[in-house]
């Protein structure tokens, strides 16, 4: 006689900017397997692309491709579906930045995680009186590959990423669609900016929507109280 198959309940969860209504699972044993492994690496790769693979099994909703969606909307699935499997907070331990060198245990309560939308942030990115670029937000696969969070990011890494996020180009008259074009096409058209225009590039990156919560934490050896902010998901893995 087999053994009997448990139910696993299931919940929706609007995301905040796509506003795609997503039905998910929580993760199961040997997915947690998977998270325990690749955070136990320490290596971003390897923690994304788990992320990436656990959030596709547990998504339930059709057409949806992690892939596809913008890395701060996958941060915010992931948490909510870690919140629903292993527990709605976690415990974290915070370095104080006062002396940059004492740690204070603190907990967070998973619901109060937002993505923070800055007011500033376009999509469209004027270039000149006649051309607009238009941006989409990059993927998880893109922000692994550029290994953009580093400091020793190279010209290329950064073209490639800009490149990749570049959905079209228009003007009144005419619109020049991204997938149309080769990746030599594109390169070209960046090195053909201006500084002032490449900085609008930069901007909507740096506005871009992202995953952050703030916390005040008081240091029990200087009795300083520091205000923390956590931004990206790897700030919430306890």
């Amino acid at each position: 006689m087999p053994l009997p198959v448990i139910s696993t309940p299931t919940y929706e969860l609007d995301l905040p900017v796509t506003g795609k209504k997503i039905k998910y699972r929580p993760f199961l044993v040997k997915e947690e397997k998977i998270l325990i492994i690749a955070m136990e690496s320490e290596d971003e790769k390897q923690i994304g692309r788990a992320v990436k693979d656990v959030l596709s099994n547990c998504i339930l909703t059709r057409g949806i491709k992690v892939d596809k969606l913008p890395t701060f909307e996958i941060e915010y699935l992931f948490l909510h579906v870690r919140g629903k499997s292993v527990g709605e907070s976690v415990d974290l331990l915070i370095t104080c930045p006062d002396d940059e060198q004492t740690q204070v245990p603190i907990g967070i309560d998973l619901d109060e995680i937002k993505i923070e939308i800055d007011e500033a942030h376009s999509r469209d990115i004027i270039l000149d009186d006649n051309y607009t670029m238009r941006m989409k937000y990059p993927s998880l696969d893109q922000f692994i590959k550029s290994n953009f969070n580093q400091t020793d990011v190279s010209v290329d890494e950064t073209f490639e990423l800009i490149s990749g996020c570049i959905e079209q180009v228009f003007s009144q008259d005419e619109a020049w669609s991204a997938s149309d074009c080769t990746k030599k096409e594109l390169f070209a058209f960046l090195e053909q900016l201006n500084s002032k225009q490449f900085q609008a590039v930069e901007k909507f990156f740096e506005t871009m929507p992202r995953l952050s919560h703030s916390v005040k934490v008081r240091n029990p050896n200087t009795g300083v109280e520091n205000d923390v902010v956590l931004e990206g998901l790897a700030s919430f893995f306890g």
